[in-house]
């Protein structure tokens, strides 16, 4: 029964394992593949753990001008320590009594000489004190009343929260412009290959006619070898494109966040997203730079150098802080002087630091010159990439339009040539020229659609489209 039983949990456990690699299948679309991206990637799923820890951070900036509690148990031994009090009444030594005939115009110095030995001699122990353990509870409670440094940082949390949510936004933009990159590599690489197979197939059909008609001695040996020569070159690139193809499906399981055993496909073709491509619109774009996140990363550093600089400042002025305590004597000894409540409050005044204070002052300063200069810098850098991409664009859809017709050409060229080989009338070496030359107008035609619409992507994300 027991291996019966175990048996049953080996194949239950089995089918488990089936169903899931069968559940680890996706086919997605490019928007199906973007939002997957979006809520799996690790590159982006980091940088909102980023955004909780500031949330985090700013609480704690926050709870330092909150009252605070504290308690504590203290617990110690003094081994029984004698303590003994003993002002010298005690002694077993007679005191000395001066001679008061010596001082004739003091009449009241034996009086108070005999009173003053009288309290000592009363404030002798005659047993000492044994101190015993000792343990207490205390309680403490403290608030900070003022304290301009504590508000300039809590300002500085809150602008680093704010940088954290702006790094998801260009982090979420850079993810997206890398899954539409590989899902567009992944279409064209798949039709290059689809491409070549047909041609594969084509020219196999060739190279059994001809050598049908080298057995019959219409054609010669050479016709046939260099027909078998490019057929063979065909299938060493196709062996490579599908190499190629399972790359780039490695390189977006990456970017999804998927296991990478993990089966794709992708539900869309390179002609349906050619479609969609409006010049016109791509062409003809409104820019505002301020909109743009590279620059509002920019805009909050400088914002936060601000903040640094009256942090700085705030370094000059004094802080008030208040406290209350309350310790509760739980075991005590003979001899205890501490009370149970205090209560008091602290100002705390910088006077003299060598100028330390003043340089971090500067310093400051220096990184808040710098922040704006950046920013600066970012703005006319995003104004000379928007030109240099719309450049990009122009020449990218001229050259698409050109190697779109190059291919029709090219394609009609080949056709004939094929006719007229088939009737005797060109050799072989034509018809290879003629199919290497079709093969090449078709990889340059792929070749500029990839370039095409990564202008288009690289367009979408600087104008936020993406």
């Amino acid at each position: 029964m027991k291996m019966i039983r175990s048996f049953l949990i080996s194949i239950l456990a089995f089918s488990g394992i089936l169903l899931n690699a069968q559940e680890q299948s996706y086919s997605l679309t490019l928007d199906e593949a973007v939002d997957y991206a979006l809520q799996h990637n690790k590159t982006l799923l980091n940088a909102r753990g980023q955004v909780a820890s500031s949330v985090e951070v700013v609480r704690e900036a926050k709870a330092a001008g909150l009252p605070q509690v504290s308690g504590s148990i203290d617990f110690m031994t003094y081994f029984n320590y004698e303590m003994e009090f003993n002002f010298g009444g005690g002694s077993s030594e007679p005191p000395i009594i001066p001679n008061w005939d010596d001082y004739p115009d003091e009449p009241g110095a034996e009086v108070g000489y005999n009173s003053i030995m009288s309290l000592l001699g009363g404030m002798t122990s005659s047993e000492p004190i044994i101190m015993n353990n000792q343990m207490s509870g205390v309680l403490q409670f403290s608030q900070l009343i003022f304290s301009g440094q504590f508000w300039s940082g809590l300002e500085i949390a809150k602008i680093a929260r704010n940088l954290a949510n702006q790094n998801v936004t260009r982090t979420e933009q850079d993810v997206k412009e890398g899954v539409i990159n590989s899902y567009y590599l992944i279409l064209i690489t798949e039709k290059n290959l689809s491409i070549i197979r047909e041609n594969i197939i084509n020219l196999t059909e060739i190279l059994q006619h001809t050598d049908n008609m080298y057995k019959s001695g219409v054609a010669e040996a050479t016709d046939v070898d260099q027909l078998k020569v490019t057929v063979n070159q065909l299938k060493n690139s196709q062996k490579a494109i599908e190499r190629a193809i399972q790359m780039g499906y490695n390189m977006l399981k990456f970017q999804l966040g998927v296991d990478p055993s993990t089966r794709l496909s992708l539900n869309a073709n390179i002609e349906g997203i050619l479609t969609g491509i409006n010049p016109t619109a791509t062409l003809d774009p409104t820019f505002d730079v301020t909109n743009n996140i590279n620059y509002l990363l920019m805009e909050s550093q400088v914002q936060l150098g601000e903040k640094q600089v009256g942090m700085q400042n705030w370094a000059y002025a004094p802080s008030l802080a208040g406290f209350y305590s309350y310790t509760k004597k739980i075991i005590t000894t003979g001899f205890d002087l501490t009370p149970n409540h205090l209560a008091g409050f602290s100002v705390a005044v910088p006077i003299f630091s060598s100028g330390a204070r003043r340089a971090r002052v500067n310093q400051a300063k220096v990184a808040l010159d710098m922040a704006r200069r950046n920013q600066d810098m970012v703005k006319e850098q995003l104004e000379t990439q928007k030109n240099q991409l719309l450049f990009n664009y122009q020449s990218a859809l001229e050259n698409y339009e050109t190697q779109k017709e190059n291919v029709e050409v090219a394609g009609r060229v080949f056709k004939n040539i094929q006719n007229k080989y088939q009737q005797g009338m060109m050799s072989s070496l034509d018809l290879t020229q003629a199919n290497n030359n079709l093969l090449n107008a078709e990889g340059n035609y792929l070749s500029a659609i990839m370039t095409l619409l990564q202008a288009q992507t690289s367009l979408d994300k600087l104008f936020n489209k993406i």
